[in-house]
């Protein structure tokens, strides 16, 4: 029941990271502005190691208060571009409070199962980046208003769940004090230096690709492309839950190398997406959102487990930071590529990042990773 709970507050409070890009158009820079919100509040609350100072709990619920205030914001202002932008860089900021912290708090509960933990608790974080677009969907005319309210209501409700019903466990773990020399000692580590290769590959593909979702999704099924978008997410949490329960025969390397060898697939067959039938241009969409997310609580276990223990706390902040840096990069280049290519070539490029990471992943030998 406790670990439903976890997921739940993951869920609910993670639902604001796409709720502005579900509620307006034409807004490019809008998730560019969570990601770097985010890459600043991680490295804020490791700076400052608030999850060892305080709370995890507490701190989750805090982070919720202030990203449902973020989130509602544009309701106040009035929807004007530059506030708008700061609110969704204090909403990222709000963000680093509650995925990495929600992560803590599930190792403090459940240590000795945390790769299964992992799996649905990324996969929950997948599946609230969809809900604004169900919201979308249900509210018949994405009203901007409906959907910013809703997860407002949503992410200060998981903030509550997480400190009066979760709360912190037993085996909260101890984090090391944030430490840059924790790049080099971490990197020298040819197993940590192959895996993080792997996510920025991951992460190359990841967020440019739930950007678009809705452009692409809106020239494939017209008619019901917010329906769609949400499925493509939907299938995604499914994808993270199954692999963390594979990963525990299988290894994670393994589930990471499948999930990166299937986007990468396709990636290459998008540009024939609109000339295949439509059931099988459906059918290979929701495919591709199973596999573009599948591998990243994989690499979390893969990275945690290869950092250097005197710096694992800096060595995944580090590399979390350099992965969400990358995706600022993919998002607004794929902008670019969708507005000059258009839309059936657009995503051809993203293949680059599936096959970096698959490469870096090779070079793990299996006797480094017996069990993983």
């Amino acid at each position: 029941m406790r670990l439903f709970l976890i997921i739940l507050s993951q869920f609910l409070s993670g639902s604001i990271w796409f709720a502005a890009n579900a509620a307006f158009q034409g807004q490019d820079f809008l998730l560019s502005a969570v990601q770097a919100g985010f890459i600043a509040g991680t490295l804020i609350f490791a700076f400052f190691n608030l999850a060892d100072r305080f709370s995890p709990a507490r701190l989750f619920f805090i982070s919720s208060l202030f990203g449902a205030l973020f989130n509602i914001c544009p309701l106040i202002t009035d929807h004007v571009s530059g506030l708008l932008l700061a609110s969704r860089f204090l909403c990222g900021i709000s963000l680093a409070g509650i995925y990495p912290v929600g992560m803590k708090i599930a190792a403090s509960w459940y240590p000795d199962t945390l790769g299964r933990a992992l799996g649905f608790l990324v996969g929950a974080l997948v599946l609230a980046s969809g809900f604004p677009y169900f919201i979308k969907m249900v509210s018949w005319q994405g009203d901007p208003s409906l959907i910013l309210a809703v997860t407002t209501g949503l992410c200060l409700t998981g903030g509550i769940i997480q400190v009066l019903l979760v709360k912190d466990g037993p085996a909260l773990p101890k984090g090391s004090a944030f430490s840059l020399t924790a790049i080099k000692k971490a990197f020298s580590h040819p197993g940590f230096r192959a895996a993080s290769f792997g996510y920025f590959g991951h992460m190359w593909e990841l967020y440019a690709l739930w950007a678009f979702i809705p452009v692409l999704c809106s020239t494939l099924a017209p008619g019901a492309a917010d329906l769609l978008s949400f499925a493509v997410f939907g299938v995604g949490f499914l994808g993270c839950g199954l692999g963390g329960l594979l990963s525990i025969r299988t290894g994670s390397r393994k589930i990471a190398k499948w999930a990166l060898m299937g986007s990468g697939f396709c990636c290459l067959l998008s540009p024939f997406l609109h000339q295949m039938p439509r059931p099988l241009a459906i059918g290979l969409l929701l495919f591709w959102g199973v596999a573009v997310v599948t591998d990243s609580p994989q690499f979390s276990s893969l990275n945690a487990r290869f950092a250097p223990r005197a710096y694992v706390g800096s060595a995944l902040t580090i590399v979390n930071c350099m992965g969400f840096l990358i995706t600022i990069f993919t998002i607004e280049l794929l902008s670019f590529w969708v507005s000059t290519w258009g839309i059936r070539f657009a995503f051809l490029p993203l293949a680059a990042g599936p096959l970096f990471g698959w490469i870096s992943m090779r070079r793990i030998e299996g006797r480094r990773l017996s069990g993983t």
